[in-house]
C-alpha cells in the first residue's frame, strides 16, 4: 500500500503530464499573443484572489522569466473576493496606477472559477480591450454555481482557458484511515492540493512560449537575470527602465 506521500507524487505527476499535454495548443496560441503584445511595448498582467495570487506571483520579477509582467494584488488576501464590486475596484485602482491597455494580455487565476473578484477583473479587462486567459479547474468552473450576479463562471468569460485538471476541493490524497479524531470512519479527509504547482508550471510554460515567439520573430528577449550572477542586477535595472511606470514589482 502506498504512503500518502507516494500516492500524492504518483497522482500529481500524472496530472502534470496530462495538463501540459492538454494545454499545449492553448499555450502556443496564448504565448504568441503575449509575445506580440510585448513586442508592441505591452505588459502581461496577472490576477489571482486568495491563494491563487501565489501562482501569479511566480512569474513576476522572476529570474529566468519575463521582465514585463505585472500583478493586480488584493490587499485583503481574498477575504472579500465574493463581495460584488470588490474585484472591479481592484482592477480600476490598478488601471489607474499601472494601466491596462488594449491589446495586452491578462491571466486571471481562480481554481473554482466561481468567485466574484476574478470574474470582475476578467470582465473589466475585456472591456478595456485586453485578451483574457483563465487559469482554472475546468471541472470545477463548469459545475460550480457562480456567486457573481452576471451568472457566468470564469471559463465562460475568458478568451482562452488553461485547465489545471484540478479535482473538486483541490486535494487528491485520502487521509482518513478510519482512525482520525473527530471524523467518522466513512468520512473523507483529503489532503495534498495540486492547483499551485500545476498552475505555476503552466504559467512558466506560457512565458517560455512567449519568449519563443519573440526569439523566432527577431525580437530581443526581455528576460530577468538572477541578481546572484555577475552583472545581473545591472542588466535588470537597465531593462526595467522600459517598464518603469507599468510594473507592480520594480527591479533595481
Amino acid at each position: 500500500m502506498k504512503t500518502p506521500t507516494e500516492a500524492y507524487l504518483e497522482t500529481a505527476r500524472d496530472m502534470l503530464d496530462r495538463a501540459t499535454a492538454l494545454n499545449a495548443p492553448v499555450l502556443k496560441t496564448a504565448g504568441a499573443l503575449v509575445g506580440q503584445s510585448i513586442a508592441d511595448g505591452g505588459v502581461l498582467h496577472t490576477f489571482g484572489s486568495g491563494h491563487s495570487e501565489i501562482i501569479g506571483r511566480e512569474i513576476i520579477g522572476r529570474a529566468g522569466g519575463l521582465m514585463p509582467v505585472s500583478g493586480i494584488f488584493d490587499p485583503g488576501a481574498g477575504f472579500s473576493e465574493n463581495v460584488v464590486g470588490y474585484g472591479t475596484r481592484l482592477a480600476e485602482r490598478y488601471d489607474h496606477t499601472n494601466s491596462l491597455n488594449a491589446g495586452e494580455v491578462i491571466v486571471v487565476i481562480s481554481n473554482s472559477g466561481k468567485n466574484a473578484s476574478p470574474i470582475e477583473v476578467a470582465l473589466y479587462a475585456k472591456q478595456k480591450g485586453l485578451t483574457v486567459i483563465a487559469l482554472t479547474s475546468v471541472a470545477m468552473s463548469t459545475t460550480s454555481t457562480t456567486v457573481h450576479p452576471g451568472g457566468q463562471n470564469l471559463h465562460a468569460i475568458a478568451d482562452h482557458v488553461l485547465d489545471n485538471l484540478g479535482v473538486s476541493g483541490d486535494a487528491i490524497v485520502e487521509m482518513n484511515n478510519g482512525n482520525l479524531a473527530g471524523l467518522p470512519a466513512e468520512a473523507s479527509a483529503k489532503a495534498g492540493p495540486t492547483s499551485t504547482f500545476i498552475g505555476a508550471t503552466l504559467l512558466n510554460l506560457l512565458a517560455l512560449e512567449a519568449m519563443t515567439w519573440l526569439r523566432d520573430h527577431g525580437h530581443a528577449l526581455p528576460v530577468v537575470r538572477s541578481q546572484n550572477l555577475p552583472g545581473g542586477m545591472e542588466a535588470n535595472i537597465e531593462l526595467s527602465k522600459r517598464y518603469r511606470t507599468r510594473l507592480s514589482k520594480l527591479i533595481g
